[in-house]
């Protein structure tokens, strides 16, 4: 089994994780835990994101976690269009994340265009972000299933992500929004999208809804991805793709690759110190196996 020596974590909980979490979380906590992520050795991370109040209110501190959790890692702002990036550039980040779903009525019920309009909408504001020296991350939303149309194309796939590397994009992050993909799904599509896009940096995204993020990631790394998007917790979930549930858990993936001998430098204990930070304010239960087990060991 070909494996690599290494993985990159790109931890998504601060962005993703808690941007569907309907009580409002208090930003000295989110600031907490998001020290306390970069402390177990977290290096890339998706912070917040500049979209509006009225649509996701749990990000309208944008601004104020941004001057508080800069440093020296790759720190990623998510700004979907021009008054987002507008708000970016007022900040000393140098990261962004931009979206696109496949799928045409997802992309409609997200942020109502449909994906070649988008594309159109992008294709100035990223060569633009390139020539004042950002790095740019491209999120494909519903690369393998619709929650509205079922199983998505793997050429369309293919297709968007060739689009936005000639639009000068660093990262493409490749998702299974709804979490309905399988190992063979996903080996299949990362094989080509390594083979065709070999120079751009390739992220693996799942959600665990069906039980399926694990077998997943393992089915990536044997086609060659080295870099996946987990969330601590196994926070997140999306308001446009119904009964999808979070995201892969930072802890299990961690620990996963670890006992397979594959480093990932960070620390399972201090993750679980952060996961503890932001539990109180949750609705929702903590998805990640292994953090129930270990607060099981300790009571």
């Amino acid at each position: 089994m070909q494996l690599p020596e290494q993985v990159t974590i790109i931890e998504v909980g601060p962005r993703d994780g808690l941007q569907n979490e309907k009580s409002l979380i208090p930003t000295e906590v989110k600031i907490d835990f998001i020290h306390k992520l970069k402390l177990a050795g977290l290096q890339e991370m998706e912070l917040t994101s500049f979209v509006s109040p009225k649509w996701v209110p749990q990000m309208k501190d944008a601004k104020e976690i941004i001057t508080s959790c800069l440093d020296s890692t790759r720190n990623i702002v998510l700004a979907p269009n021009r008054k987002g990036i507008e708000r970016l550039y007022d900040t000393k980040c140098k990261a962004v994340a931009v979206f696109v779903g496949v799928s045409e009525s997802f992309n409609k019920k997200n942020i109502n265009k449909t994906t070649s309009e988008s594309m159109e909408e992008l294709k100035p504001l990223i060569q633009e972000l390139k020539s004042k020296g950002y790095f740019v991350r491209a999120c494909i939303s519903t690369a393998f299933y619709c929650p509205y149309e079922g199983k998505v194309d793997e050429e369309a796939v293919l297709k968007l992500c060739s689009t936005f590397v000639q639009y000068g994009v660093d990262e493409l992050s490749v998702a299974d929004t709804i979490g309905k993909a399988t190992p063979k799904d996903v080996f299949s599509l990362f094989s080509k999208l390594k083979k065709e896009l070999s120079n751009t940096l390739l992220t693996a995204h799942f959600h665990d809804t069906r039980g399926m993020a694990l077998a997943n990631v393992l089915a990536a790394l044997q086609a060659g991805v080295n870099r996946f998007d987990t969330s601590a917790g196994g926070l997140g979930g999306c308001p446009f793709a119904p009964g999808a549930t979070g995201n892969v858990a930072t802890e299990d993936v961690v620990y996963m690759l670890e006992e397979m001998g594959i480093q990932t430098g960070i620390e399972l204990s201090k993750l679980v110190k952060a996961v503890g930070v932001i539990k109180p304010y949750l609705t929702r239960p903590i998805e990640s196996k292994y953090y129930r087990l270990q607060s099981a060991n300790q009571e």
